[in-house]
């Protein structure tokens, strides 16, 4: 997917220009339908994608790798090919719920509501939570919606344009009003940004690494 054109005027497309610069298109989020990126958006929450991929692996190893396929498989079954990504007793359930929206509502029947109507499906689902619906709203069905996560609450309070305790819908309103309406821009900035939180702004951050550095209110401080 195109990483999109930024307008730079204010500090937020500041930000995402220079991490597009320094670490270029990230290409993500990998998976070969959307489904899958479904899939690995209830499969990643709480654990590190390493272990989502090995859990894929073993759902198409399986042969398993549909919704109607997790429907009906047996829990216990299902569960011990989700062991990899963690909590997988949970995600069982929460995989199998997502599925059951597919599979009532219809792939392409969710895809042609609005993005309002859609994310209130995604939400109706339990076990998925604002994150994750935004998640397969902006991965799975390229609609325009800012997922906002740990990641990001970190290295913007660090840089001093959030304060990090905003409610999670006020501070998706803040980066949505503060970029242009593109699928493709939110899709690459919040891959920069896990990637940047990973290579330099850490819990215990690497300032010496960090490319954003100069105008950083944490390294000032």
């Amino acid at each position: 997917m195109s990483a999109g054109v930024a307008s730079p005027e204010c500090p937020f497309n500041q930000v995402y220009r220079s991490l597009l610069d320094h670490y270029g298109p990230q290409h993500w989020w990998p998976g070969d339908t959307a489904f899958e990126v479904m899939v690995g958006a209830i499969l990643t929450q709480n654990t590190a994608w390493r272990n989502v991929e090995a859990a894929i692996n073993n759902l198409k190893r399986a042969d398993l790798l549909a919704a109607d396929g997790i429907i009906n498989c047996p829990d216990a079954e299902l569960a011990q090919l989700l062991r990899p990504a963690g909590y997988f007793n949970i995600k069982t359930t929460r995989l199998k719920n997502l599925c059951m929206l597919l599979h009532n509502a219809g792939f392409k029947r969710l895809q042609e509501m609005p993005t309002r109507e859609l994310r209130q499906q995604l939400l109706a689902v339990n076990g998925v939570g604002p994150e994750t619906a935004d998640a397969i709203l902006l991965y799975a069905f390229q609609r325009p919606v800012f997922v906002i996560d740990a990641y990001t609450r970190r290295i913007f309070s660090r840089f001093g344009l959030v304060s990090g305790n905003e409610d999670y819908e006020a501070l998706r309103a803040r980066f949505e009003g503060a970029l242009d309406a593109s699928a493709a821009i939110y899709n690459e900035y919040h891959a920069l940004i896990v990637q940047h939180a990973k290579q330099a702004c850490r819990v215990k951050p690497e300032c010496d690494r960090c490319i954003l550095c100069p105008d950083c209110e944490y390294v000032t401080k």
